[in-house]
């Protein structure tokens, strides 16, 4: 048995971490496979690993231009829920939220998964019939949701002030108690061990420069390690999806935008769930090391920049300041920006194209995070069999020329 205890992990600091064994293998690209992931995050990592276990393709290669993990995955706030207000969108998120049930379980390994409920509140008469109606519809899909009164919502969340001389009194709420926060390095980690261990190479450093095409299908992918061959090729990258589509010579009906986050210094347990206001726009959770977690809505510029710019932290900080007075003398650690790529209907591309063999997984905006177990699920399947997963079926390419759009932008709310 490896001796994990405090003289051995003095040891192995001492000489360079050299003895621990890899958690996952660092293969050379071979020159063909039989599918090739472009992405490296959640979503490309879920996508490899559902192929691998639910429909038993093992020749399979991960391509990331960096490490994985380090573009928008580990740039999110990781807040998981599924009340949305469509059937399409409910279901889609549903089918995520019960993998995130049992995924730490399935992939052996902490994703240090909390339910501890998402709260949006209302803030005025109209605001709570909007959020009413919602409800309603989340239960006539099985979705879990509650509406709280403002009572309610202080009961549940005691730091929140339900003053009716607020500037924004909060009149009630909607509760969604499977909703919650995870650690989003896990799940990345988690999968990609998963992933390995059924055979997948993830192959880190290895940016895609180019897509090879011939008569109408792909052939493989240009790289900076040389070139892959493979018949089905998916691009699952998030903020540059527009750019990976182009080289096979798609326009995707996406723009792409900075979002930023900001996390506090420590303090001591005061906020118990997540609390989301789209009339204050804010957001905000607390992590296990005491920090609060705060987000709020898109930089309005277009840019593939991972910040953002000074009006946004601003705004920020007074919504959360409005919302919480008493985070008013907190000092705020760090910052980071994530690109979030949005497409009209604020509902994600989970799609074949008219490329023969080159799929996109894309879309997500602000909610991609919650969406990453269901997505690659659904995404595998799409890849093996050439047809969208039932659940996919909403979000193909053809809805922007049929009209038969998915509008969620108000469940989308702040930045989720």
């Amino acid at each position: 048995m490896k001796d994990y205890s405090f003289l051995s992990l003095v040891r192995e600091g001492l000489r360079g971490h050299t003895g621990w064994p890899r958690v996952w293998r660092h293969p050379e690209p071979k020159q063909s496979y039989d599918a090739i992931i472009i992405g490296g995050g959640g979503h490309g990592l879920a996508t490899a690993y559902y192929l691998a276990k639910e429909h038993g393709m093992r020749d399979i290669a991960v391509l990331e231009k960096g490490w994985i993990g380090g573009g928008n995955a580990g740039r999110n706030t990781t807040v998981i829920r599924s009340n949305y207000l469509y059937d399409e969108s409910a279901a889609i998120y549903d089918h995520a939220l019960e993998l995130w049930e049992g995924l730490g379980r399935e992939l052996n390994f902490n994703i240090m998964m909390s339910h501890r409920g998402v709260l949006n509140l209302a803030h005025d008469e109209h605001e709570a019939r909007d959020l009413i109606r919602r409800v309603e519809a989340n239960r006539l899909n099985g979705v879990d949701a509650e509406w709280l009164d403002a009572e309610g919502v202080k009961a549940f969340c005691p730091v929140i002030e339900i003053s009716k001389s607020a500037r924004y009194p909060v009149v009630g709420g909607t509760l969604q108690r499977r909703g919650g926060v995870n650690r989003h390095d896990a799940v990345v980690w988690g999968y990609a061990r998963a992933a390995d261990r059924l055979g997948v190479d993830i192959i880190q450093q290895c940016e895609v420069t180019g897509i090879s095409m011939k008569a109408g299908a792909v052939t493989g992918v240009e790289t900076t390690r040389g070139t892959i061959r493979a018949p089905k090729v998916a691009s699952v990258v998030a903020g540059h999806s527009s750019i990976v589509a182009a080289m096979a010579g798609l326009r995707l009906p996406i723009e792409s935008h900075p979002l930023q986050a900001l996390v506090s210094e420590p303090i001591k347990p005061v906020l118990p769930c997540v609390v989301m206001s789209n009339a204050v726009h804010v957001y905000c959770s607390q992590s296990d090391k005491g920090e609060l977690v705060i987000g709020a809505g898109i930089d309005h510029h277009l840019s593939y920049t991972q910040r953002g710019s000074l009006n946004i932290i601003e705004e920020q900080m007074s919504a959360i300041i409005e919302l919480f007075p008493i985070f008013s003398r907190l000092k705020m650690m760090r910052q980071w920006g994530g690109i979030v790529d949005v497409c009209p209907d604020a509902s994600p591309i989970i799609s074949k194209t008219p490329v023969k063999g080159f799929y996109i997984n894309a879309g997500w905006g602000t909610g991609g995070w919650k969406a990453t177990p269901g997505s690659g699920h659904v995404f595998a399947h799409t890849i093996v069999h050439d047809e969208p997963h039932p659940i996919a079926a909403p979000f193909a390419l053809e809805r922007f020329t049929s009209g038969a759009l998915v509008a969620e932008h108000g469940a989308a709310a702040v930045a989720h």
